[in-house]
């Protein structure tokens, strides 16, 4: 196995297998937070299929070839540690945030979750009504239910448009035999990234994965690879009528994936339009106009593809108002871009965010992570500041150009059309 010191503190190890490990020591914590991602997840799936990924989720909970489904959970929660795990667009993770004394007994559960799970048909039933309850809450709450609206409607032919949930039709013909399937054919070695953050030491983790089998030979299988992107449907409006109090809206596009360089600017420009208290959205539509308790802008960048917006909820009879604003504000990105000033407090506001971010030992484990699985180098805090630093009022301009344009965004509405 090959071994690198990344940092100081950071340490990364690439199996013959495929697997890879990293960990970052934080000497100054008790705790260590410890996660297993695979590359296998909503946007691998069939459209019949949809939400087979989260299904598998659940499922490994409900049982191992040595754990009952109480035992899983009890085993850290009594120590006062947590298990958790979720579903992505590109990935499923598995983690635990356990005192540093416990890493060994969450590396066992982790593993015993992760490569030996039942999946018995007998517990399928009640884990499908449990998926189908939290659809169902999905739908009791449109200011979700509007963003599942939106990627669907966004690419309509692209499985990040697909519902990580599932739908009800989709989910009820789920079978055993179906998360076998994807169990096979994606939670391998090779498909892994295990990384741990917290009280730790790099060999000492190394040596309890190999205790696991993670460093065994499991074949020429290598890691899957991010799929193609495909075209969205842009500067679209799709309307979805529901008896609400409120009009949910999201208007937004498609970006880059998260490698791409420009997602510093792009970042700056979210924050920028609507990140914050401080906000142009948040001022114009709230403060000024009164037309909103809740608008943000929001970003996500996957392996493939992104996409950036904006979510309001207003009332009915001034959802239409709110939308101008909102355009007029894209409109105004889109041809000037940032001020100076913006740019400068932006970046600020930026690294400062990161650095909040990273106070906990969970979040250094997932930026580990992240840097694997999103294909980046691994960089210090300092060389990611000089990143965001380094961005200029043009690079921001040409980003604003192309993505906040009007007549590129894409309307999701959910609400009725009109005031009673």
């Amino acid at each position: 196995m090959n071994t690198t010191s990344l940092d100081r503190h950071v340490s990364q190890t690439a199996a013959p297998n495929g697997l890879t490990v990293l960990s970052e020591q934080l000497p100054a914590v008790r705790s260590v937070a410890v996660g297993i991602w695979v590359r296998t997840a909503s946007a691998h799936e069939h459209r019949s299929q949809m939400g087979v990924s989260h299904l598998l989720e659940h499922m490994v909970f409900k049982g191992t070839e040595r754990r009952t489904a109480r035992q899983l959970v009890h085993e850290l929660e009594s120590r006062g540690g947590s298990l958790d795990a979720f579903t992505g667009r590109d990935h499923t993770c598995f983690q635990a945030h356990i005192l540093d004394e416990d890493l060994p007994r969450a590396v066992d559960v982790l593993t015993d979750l992760i490569r030996r799970p039942l999946l018995r048909e007998t517990d399928l039933s009640l884990e499908r009504n449990v998926v189908l309850e939290e659809i169902s809450t999905v739908e009791d709450t449109p200011d979700d239910l509007v963003f599942e609206l939106f990627a669907d409607r966004l690419w309509p032919q692209h499985p990040y448009g697909y519902s990580i949930l599932g739908t009800r039709e989709s989910v009820g013909a789920l079978r055993s035999q179906d998360l076998r399937q994807v169990h096979g054919t994606g939670y391998y070695r090779g498909n892994c990234v295990i990384a741990a953050a917290g009280q730790i030491e790099h060999e000492r983790l190394l040596e309890l994965l190999e205790k696991e089998g993670w460093f065994e030979e499991a074949g020429s299988e290598a890691p899957r690879q991010p799929l193609k992107g495909a075209p969205a449907v842009r500067g679209q409006t799709f309307r979805v009528e529901r008896d609400t109090a409120q009009c949910h809206m999201v208007l937004g596009s498609d970006a880059f994936p998260y490698r791409d360089p420009r997602r510093f600017a792009l970042a700056l420009l979210v924050n920028a339009l609507g990140g914050g208290m401080s906000s142009r959205l948040f001022q114009r539509i709230r403060e000024e106009l009164g037309l909103a308790y809740a608008i943000y802008a929001f970003q996500q960048l996957f392996q493939s593809s992104g996409i950036l917006g904006v979510y309001v909820g207003t009332q009915p009879a001034s959802a239409e108002a709110a939308l101008d604003a909102i355009r007029q504000e894209y409109a105004t990105l889109a041809r000037a871009g940032l001020s100076d000033v913006e740019l400068a407090q932006g970046k600020q506001q930026l690294k400062g965010q990161i650095l909040l971010a990273l106070e906990s030992s969970i979040s250094r484990m997932n930026r580990l992570a992240g840097m694997v699985l999103h294909g980046e180098p691994y960089r210090r805090l300092d060389e990611i500041a000089a990143l965001i630093d380094a961005v200029t009022l043009d690079d921001a301009r040409q980003v604003a150009a192309e993505f906040f344009a009007p007549e590129r965004q894409t309307l999701a509405r959910l609400g009725p059309e009109q005031a009673a």
